[in-house]
């Protein structure tokens, strides 16, 4: 992972101006939906990935196709948290604001330390662009910026003048600014540019003068930063070599590793997988990317709503494939009825619930954590699902793999929870290899399995395996494998429709004491001297998303001199075996949730431990610095 650092006319760049080392920088992108921010920030992203950085992004942007343009509401943003070493988050608050709009100056001002560097394009500050965000007066001049060190670049100007040249209209001409942007913080951070030169080639391979001048704009904005005497220092952040174990990595993206974690489960279970699916944000891109992959036996269906996605995904269960559906919040309360179905027929099916903030269609491209108790309790009737949570966008990939693991091993639908943080988010993947995934391959029932008094053999659909309690998986049209489907209560063994009441408590607790029994390892508690000094007073759960900003707080509450305890939780359902005797290992349990607090409800109903919550729900993941001042509260009070 690593590159010459090149200037785009393939020439090394030269020493004219100061060089600053530096071990991380964070960096926002932001202006209109339109102005292009979240490729601009995708491409410095895998720019920073080729060079070897570690990094984390956050992409954050309206629900609305094209939201009103200069408006606060319609800012759209990618921050970028890249280093030379081992980084969890997508960081607090921005070293670069790049502005492309006075909307986007005021809308991300309040993040920014004093001291950071603010780029912001000079044409878009009108009287009236300024006038419809409550600028009476230009902030660039009145002096209220002066705590910041602010570099006005007239970017669209710029921009049009290097592509005056080409066969392009000033309009679209001016569109190209984000790539002059990112041709500049390209030149500032001396980062790699052949890749992004080759992408616009390819992304406008039908319109090769298109690509032509956006390639003119990066070089342009590279130059620019170069010659001008405005930025008089350039800074370079190493490789994070020490960070990387040996291997083969790429950036990845919580939707795109969960695309291939489900890919990688259907080669591993030798089934072919089946998308049932409704475009729902932040889950499209799941069905998007799995679309591509016809070659892996990967069939995908867009269907006309969220019912009838689910429905053909359990009906490709019950016809011998691994049933997918995936979704957000709102799709999963239409898909409950279903998914209470899967439950009766016990087939494996995964559920995948990328979350997003609610209630309702709330915020669909905001983050939140808020659909733990719908996964564990939103069906009608006693229907108990295993949920797996993923806790990195590199996670998912290994969550989709684990979920897969109990939907066919125990014949269940597993709801696998992720979030619009993670599967927008990315960061550096060490793709595995194939030798390591685990075997997933299934026994499928080839003849009866039940003997009559009378000596006739009969297949009985619900006849269990011991240890797991599972039921076998017959693929219709089997000769001999004939029986019932449907939601109506079955006889424990035949698969009858049963109303006996007997029967129907034994089945109850049958399904639960399955989902009980689902084989999940015991919670490994990060505590540095507990074995020595005894346990730290404080322990922090977390589960899903929080994992990034808890473990930076932790690190953060440890390099002051304090001990804390760490603990987060990849299974929710069933909760690992150990749990309850390490809570109460502890004199005090924080939970941090992005919600109000639904696992620490759980918790203190289960083991009945005085759990306390620390909670937000405003749409975006914790900030380190913010959890770090929570967990030394909670020590100082404690």
């Amino acid at each position: 992972m690593t590159s010459q650092v090149s200037s785009p006319a393939g020439q090394p760049s030269p020493d004219a101006k100061e060089i600053q080392q530096l071990d991380r920088v964070i960096i926002r992108f932001a202006g209109d939906s339109g102005d292009g921010m979240q490729l601009t920030g995708d491409r410095f992203t895998s720019e920073t990935a080729s060079f070897g950085n570690d990094l984390s992004t956050l992409p954050n942007f309206p629900a609305e196709i094209r939201a009103p343009a200069g408006t606060l509401p319609g800012v759209s943003s990618f921050q970028l948290h890249f280093a030379d070493h081992d980084i969890l988050t997508p960081g607090d608050a921005p070293n670069v604001l790049v502005a492309m709009n006075p909307a986007a100056l005021k809308a991300n001002l309040h993040d920014l330390p004093h001291g950071a560097e603010v780029i912001v394009n000079t044409d878009e500050f009108t009287k009236r662009a300024m006038a419809k965000v409550g600028y009476d007066a230009s902030p660039l001049e009145d002096g209220s910026l002066t705590a910041y060190n602010v570099h006005g670049v007239p970017l669209t100007t710029l921009t049009v003048e290097a592509l005056k040249d080409f066969e392009v209209s000033r309009k679209d001409a001016g569109r190209s600014k984000n790539m002059f942007a990112l041709g500049l913080l390209s030149w500032m951070y001396n980062r790699p540019t052949d890749s992004t030169e080759e992408f616009l080639r390819t992304k406008f391979a039908k319109k090769p003068e298109v690509a032509r001048a956006n390639i003119a704009a990066y070089r342009a904005g590279w130059n620019f930063g170069e010659t001008t005497e405005d930025f008089a220092v350039s800074y370079e952040v190493a490789p994070a070599t020490s960070a990387f174990p040996p291997g083969t990595y790429r950036n990845i993206s919580g939707n795109l590793a969960l695309s291939y974690g489900l890919v990688a489960v259907s080669q591993q279970a030798d089934l072919p997988l089946f998308l049932g699916s409704y475009p729902i944000t932040p889950a499209s891109d799941v069905l998007h990317e799995l679309s591509k992959h016809k070659n892996f036996g990967v069939r995908t269906f867009q269907a006309e709503d969220e019912i009838s996605a689910i429905g053909a995904a359990l009906g490709a269960s019950f016809g011998g494939a691994l049933g997918v559906t995936t979704t957000s919040g709102p799709g999963v309360a239409l898909k409950s009825e279903t998914i209470g179905l899967a439950v009766s027929l016990e087939l494996p099916l995964l559920v995948i619930d990328i979350q997003r903030g609610g209630p309702s269609t709330g915020m669909p491209t905001k983050t939140e954590q808020a659909d733990l108790l719908q996964a564990m309790y939103g069906r009608n009737g006693e229907a108990p699902v295993p949920i797996v949570a993923a806790a990195t966008p590199v996670d998912c990939f290994t969550a989709a793999l684990d979920a897969a693991r109990i939907a066919l091993t125990y014949r269940t639908p597993v709801f696998l929870l992720s979030d619009g943080y993670l599967a927008n988010g990315s960061e550096p993947w060490r793709v595995p290899e194939v030798d390591s995934l685990p075997d997933l391959r299934v026994q499928f029932a080839q003849s009866p399995n039940h003997e009559l008094h009378d000596g006739t053999e009969v297949f009985w659909p619900y006849k269990r395996d011991p240890q797991t309690l599972a039921r076998p998986w017959a693929v219709p049209g089997t000769p001999g494998l004939e029986h019932r489907i449907g939601g109506i209560e079955k006889q424990d063994g035949t698969g009858n429709i049963s109303y006996d009441p007997a029967n129907h408590d034994h089945m109850v607790r049958t399904r639960q004491a399955k989902v009980d029994g689902v084989e999940v390892p015991s919670i490994e508690v990060d505590d540095p001297g507990a074995e020595h000094e005894g346990p730290a007073r404080l322990l922090v759960l977390g589960w899903g998303s929080t994992y990034g900003p808890i473990t930076a707080a932790v690190r953060r509450v440890r390099r002051a001199g304090d001990r804390v305890a760490q603990a987060h939780l990849r299974h929710l359902n069933p909760l690992p075996p150990n749990l309850g005797e390490v809570l109460r290992g502890y004199d005090k349990v924080l939970v941090p949730e992005m919600n109000l607090g639904q696992l620490a409800t759980l918790v203190r109903a289960t083991y009945l431990v005085d759990a306390e919550s620390y909670t937000q729900v405003r749409g975006l993941p914790f900030k380190a610095e913010q959890l770090a001042d929570a967990l030394k509260e909670a020590i100082t009070n404690g």
